[in-house]
């Protein structure tokens, strides 16, 4: 059997005979892209904050649905199961989503390779940002070539890359680098904590002078005496850090005081990078409530899904296919966040019809009951149109009818 690499299977079949030259955008720069040079996602409270972000952002779900006449079917089929199962053999959702967002949050800029089968998607795969070059074909296409770690290099269609970036601004295709505002910030969280672990190493120690009352001593009796009194004092064998001087030597100790910044000092700067992911310390510290936990969704979390859906519905459908209505979506049941007060006060949108029994019990992250995904409504409300005077038997039939509407829908 023959045996592929990683990149063999993921591009081997490419065949792309067309000469390329140096794409030019708008500005007066070379269109290259290079990652950020410093590994910022060492840093454990940059790491600590994409975290938070791409894990909560991979629990968004994608769908495949069609708008049409007012009405939104689900589609489902292949392409979502894709997306919301195994986007590629290596991968599931929850780590394509998580890798995808980390890597944009990083570089700012992701790109998704969507892998074809003729006209049938096979899989998603996220290409690694080591070198990006912009070219430009025979036929004024823009194409990416991009050069990996290992040496290997492929040029793909940018029209047929998922493309999502931050900070889109001052390049035409890329968003900016988080090198000129994160590394400074970064630099002065690595020098605090190098003073911090310098501090209580020389808190450690036994430092100071060793003074003898001889008048004149040969250069290398001084030293044979320094070595001694180090090995017989100042080593982890003296527990407890007395020294026993005769007449002959004087010990000065020399107090080292290291200036180290405080408490509220440290958060000032730690709250510099939470603020530039625009997350706060509750967030990354999972200890929100309700109102902090929905201003980080709609702050962070629905930006990402909008960002997603459109680009995704883009790239994979036609504009045919698009005028008919068809999209990718990602959604989050933000309810699971909710208080328990606020899930209980949902009841009055089961009700009436607003809410199916099933997704409120989803709310509570209960499972789902036999004929709980039928909109229910409550025999004292009625549609404003409806003659207040008919019979309870009129009743049923538009609660029915609603239902039967909602359930057709759904199955659509």
């Amino acid at each position: 059997m023959e045996k592929r690499n990683l990149f063999q299977k993921i591009f081997g079949a490419l065949k792309r005979d067309k000469y390329y030259s140096q794409w030019r955008g708008l500005g007066l720069y070379t269109p290259v892209f290079t990652p950020f040079g410093q590994n910022a996602y060492a840093s454990d409270i940059v790491r600590s904050t994409c975290h938070t972000i791409a894990s909560n952002a991979a629990k968004l779900k994608a769908k495949h649905i069609r708008r049409a006449n007012g009405k939104v079917q689900h589609v489902g089929g292949h392409l979502e199961y894709l997306l919301t199962v195994r986007p590629n053999e290596y991968m599931n959702a929850y780590d394509f989503i998580y890798k995808v967002v980390t890597n944009l949050l990083m570089q700012n800029n992701v790109f998704i390779w969507a892998q074809m089968d003729g006209l049938k998607i096979m899989g998603f795969y996220p290409i690694p940002l080591n070198g990006l070059l912009l070219l430009q074909g025979p036929d004024n296409e823009l194409f990416c070539q991009f050069r990996f770690a290992g040496g290997q290099m492929v040029t793909l269609p940018y029209a047929e890359l998922i493309h999502l970036r931050r900070h889109f601004n001052e390049d035409d295709i890329f968003g900016d680098s988080n090198r000129l505002p994160l590394l400074p910030t970064l630099e002065l969280i690595h020098t605090t904590n190098q003073g911090i672990i310098n501090a209580v190493k020389s808190s450690a120690r036994l430092r100071g002078l060793l003074k003898f009352t001889q008048t004149m001593m040969k250069p290398e009796d001084l030293e044979k005496q320094r070595q001694d009194f180090v090995k017989n004092y100042m080593t982890v064998e003296n527990e407890g850090g007395v020294a026993a001087l005769d007449a002959k030597a004087e010990y000065q100790e020399l107090k080292s005081e290291p200036k180290l910044i405080n408490g509220p000092q440290m958060q000032l700067i730690e709250d510099k990078v939470y603020r530039y992911f625009n997350v706060s310390r509750a967030i990354v510290q999972n200890d929100y409530d309700e109102e902090k936990w929905n201003a980080f969704y709609e702050g962070v979390l629905e930006p990402l899904a909008i960002q997603m859906s459109l680009e995704f519905t883009s790239k994979l459908f036609t504009s045919g296919e698009q005028g008919r209505g068809k999209e990718i979506i990602f959604e989050a049941n933000r309810l699971q966040y909710a208080s328990v007060g606020s899930k209980l006060n949902l009841r009055e949108m089961v009700d009436r019809g607003a809410l199916t029994p099933n997704e409120w019990r989803e709310a509570f992250n209960l499972g789902p009951i036999e004929g709980g995904d039928k909109p229910i409504r409550r025999l004292d409300t009625r549609p404003t149109d409806e003659d207040p005077d008919k019979k309870g038997d009129d009743d049923s039939g538009a609660d029915g009818k609603t239902g039967d509407q909602d359930g057709g829908t759904e199955g659509d």
